[in-house]
């Protein structure tokens, strides 16, 4: 397969400006990766243990389940996720879900706050897996099931995408399945910017950098939450500086398992606090800022 064209360019050092909100200098999305219950496991029908992301270092069991990697995940979505909760709807803010099918059957309590709050629904594959292990019709009947499931729970159906670990296919059967305005599977730039082999498709970055996954990576881990504090800030701080310029976009990608324990919530708290008193940002859901970008840098192809 050729696509996805490979753009080395961009935007050549000349963003378009976004307008944000409010004259906002840069808009902040928080997403909130809920995927406990929809990891790998003999219990899901796999033929292994779950090894990724957490504070259990373990390798994966062949034909048997981890109990400890089990209830790491499963603190996330008993314990984390309401400390996550709180930290935003405390302060009148709002995040996005990067929500995972399995996990969302798993758990209806934790989802149905989601939306009573207001957080707009991502969705994050059926499963947490590498699509690529999919055939191309069980990636499409993955994907038919997320947005049945999430329309269900929302109430209208979700605008955006993100597999994580996306297959050569998943693009194509995201803008095939109609209903959405983005997905997410790039790291390729600061702002968002229109798919070049599909017109009308929005692509917005997520980042792997801004993220509470590093407390759960064996190499170049965070130890402590003011290490993710610090990093948090100081990319902040450059953005807002270089939004008086340019209106710049910012992700911070957060898992329950990981930034809800006792020692790194706060953390969050500070990291919202700092924002919240530097002014000038929007502190936004993602199909927000897509809806906004779509409205105010529309794709050129589609008005020729």
């Amino acid at each position: 397969m050729i696509a996805p064209t490979r753009d080395f360019i961009g935007y050549a050092g000349e963003p378009p400006a976004a307008h944000w909100p409010n004259d906002a200098r840069v808009a902040v999305n928080f997403c909130l990766n809920y995927e406990e219950g929809g990891e790998l496991s003999i219990l899901n029908g796999d033929d292994r243990s779950e090894t990724r992301i957490s504070d259990v270092a373990v390798e994966a069991r062949i034909g048997a389940r981890d109990l400890n990697i089990e209830s790491s995940y499963e603190y996330g979505s008993r314990v984390g996720y309401w400390r996550i909760m709180r930290a935003f709807t405390e302060r009148g803010l709002a995040c996005t879900v990067n929500l995972v099918g399995r996990a969302a059957e798993a758990n209806p309590v934790a989802v149905a706050e989601m939306v009573k709050a207001g957080f707009d629904l991502q969705l994050h594959g059926w499963r947490w897996i590498d699509q690529e292990t999919l055939s191309e019709a069980e990636e499409r009947d993955h994907i038919a099931r997320q947005i049945a499931l999430a329309t269900r729970l929302a109430g209208s159906a979700p605008l955006g995408y993100y597999a994580g670990l996306p297959s050569m296919n998943t693009r194509r059967l995201v803008v095939e399945a109609g209903s959405f305005l983005y997905d997410s599977d790039v790291y390729n730039d600061d702002l968002p910017y229109w798919s070049p082999d599909h017109p009308g498709h929005l692509l917005v970055p997520y980042s792997l950098d801004t993220n509470d996954s590093r407390f759960g990576r064996a190499e170049r881990c965070y130890q402590v939450g003011g290490e993710f504090v610090e990093y948090i800030s100081d990319s902040f701080d450059l953005l807002h500086a270089e939004g008086a310029g340019h209106p710049q976009m910012m992700t911070v990608g957060l898992h329950a398992r990981l930034i809800g324990r006792p020692g790194r919530i706060g953390a969050l708290h500070r990291i919202l606090d700092h924002m919240k008193a530097r002014g000038d940002v929007w502190i936004c859901r993602r199909a927000d800022l897509a809806l906004h970008w779509a409205k105010e840098c529309p794709d050129p192809r589609l008005n020729t």
